[in-house]
């Protein structure tokens, strides 16, 4: 710590300097006078009349002026107030004790469990992904805990997975399950632009003690400035890569990129950017792939295996987020409305889901079990409005047979309940059992089609 405090004050500058705020309008200030001693990303502390300064962070210039947005609120912020440079550049202590704890986009506490304890390396904020040519491969096979993604869509330490779904399809479910069952030696989740009501909700009833107490869930709120949003996005990948360099494989679980990306956004369209794509300005496509390139291999030693939830705008998966974010990424796991609506959790379309590592991670015996049950979906999929509607007679394909006597068995088997643990052997295990047809009983659509 002594080290840690040195290493700050060597930093301090000879003197202070600061402007004046020249103009405000909406979130955004204009201060002049310093605009030559600041860069983008810059700090200052602006003075307010009758309460506490507030911090601002440059996004951009104009005119001879420095354009700041704040972290907080701009009450009794005027003109001609002072605006002092802060020195230091942005930089977190993680340590070990914040497992178990909820912080902010500050890196302050937000569970009322006392202070944190700052550990001996600062980390920057806004750091970059290790070289391309220094990283290792990914590793070996994860165990995520959902029998659905274990054996259809295996995901690999260091990966990076994408879950497109839209709102209320049960995605925030799905990354407790991951969180709680997972076999990673730590989770950092970040709820970026999450409802305040729901944080609660997550932590107790979703995560529970069992999850919480190998995380560390950063959380900023919808209600939080768009600097904040952003920053919660940024910590939650720094605080990862800490637990990583001590050689731990790491699942880093964020909801969502999508408000990151919003977030973003605003600061763009406030600071004079072209709205581009649906609204989303330019910075907001180069910033996706600075932050998601952060997860993925260590150089030496340890993983961050990244899970993105996305939420897609109206339902479309083709919308400009959830393409720039599908191209980034190692697959991407597709949550189906219309799989929700018919009682089936966690509702995971397969047929439009994939993994990048696959099937490479598998055995052939392994590949072969997946690739004949994704068929058997597949042939019931195409054929499923005229079974519904009974235009299909039992025996016209033996393919089509074979796909009806097996969908319920297979719907049966993606189904997993929310305080339901699966593992990788097991999910493996019991598709090879169904497959093999040992407990095989016919379904009922062949007698409804044929009534």
């Amino acid at each position: 710590m002594t080290d840690n405090i040195l290493a700050e004050l060597t930093q301090l500058p000879e003197h202070y300097m600061y402007g004046r705020v020249a103009a405000i309008q909406g979130m955004m200030v204009e201060v002049g006078g310093i605009e030559r001693e600041l860069t983008i990303g810059s700090r200052c502390r602006l003075d307010a009349r009758g309460g506490p300064p507030v911090t601002c962070e440059v996004v951009g210039f104009r005119e001879g002026r420095a354009l700041m947005m704040p972290f907080a609120g701009l009450e009794g912020v005027g003109l001609g107030c002072k605006a002092e440079i802060l020195a230091s550049e942005p930089v977190v202590h993680p340590d070990t004790s914040w497992l178990g704890r909820v912080i902010d986009a500050m890196a302050d506490p937000a569970d009322g469990l006392g202070a944190l304890t700052g550990g001996k390396v600062g980390y920057r904020l806004r750091a970059a992904p290790p070289p391309a040519n220094e990283r290792q491969r990914v590793g070996e096979k994860i165990d995520l805990g959902v029998r659905a993604i274990n054996t259809f869509l295996t995901c690999c330490r260091g990966q990076r997975m994408g879950i497109f779904s839209g709102s209320g399809v049960g995605k925030s479910i799905l990354l407790s399950m991951m969180s709680r069952y997972t076999r990673a030696d730590v989770n950092v989740i970040g709820l970026i632009g999450e409802r305040g009501r729901e944080v609660q909700e997550f932590l107790e009833d979703y995560l529970g003690p069992e999850g919480l107490s190998r995380s560390v869930v950063i959380v900023a709120t919808s209600d939080s400035s768009p600097l904040l949003r952003r920053q919660a996005a940024y910590l939650t990948l720094t605080v990862a890569e800490y637990f990583r360099d001590l050689g731990k494989d790491v699942l880093c679980l964020m909801d969502s990129v999508t408000r990151f990306a919003m977030a973003q956004r605003e600061i763009g369209l406030a600071a004079g950017e072209p709205p581009a794509s649906k609204g989303f300005t330019p910075s907001v496509f180069a910033e996706l792939p600075k932050l998601l390139e952060r997860a993925g291999p260590g150089r030496d030693r340890g993983s961050i295996t990244g899970l993105f939830s996305v939420l897609v705008e109206g339902d479309d998966h083709n919308e400009p987020i959830s393409d720039a974010v599908r191209g980034i990424l190692d697959g991407h796991i597709v949550l189906d409305r219309a799989i929700a609506e018919r009682g089936r959790f966690p509702a995971i379309n397969i047929l439009r889901s994939v993994s990048r590592t696959m099937p490479d991670c598998n055995t052939d015996a392994e590949n072969e079990q997946v690739q004949r049950a994704r068929a058997l979906l597949a042939q019931y999929e195409e054929m499923a409005d005229m079974i519904r509607i009974g235009a299909y007679q039992t025996g016209s394909d033996a393919k089509i047979d074979e796909a009806i006597l097996y969908y319920p068995q297979l719907e049966a088997y993606l189904t997993q309940a929310r305080d339901e643990p699966s593992n990788l052997a097991a999910g493996y295990s019991e598709l090879e059992i169904m497959l093999n047809g040992v407990g095989a009983e016919p379904a009922t659509e062949p007698s409804v089609a044929e009534g």
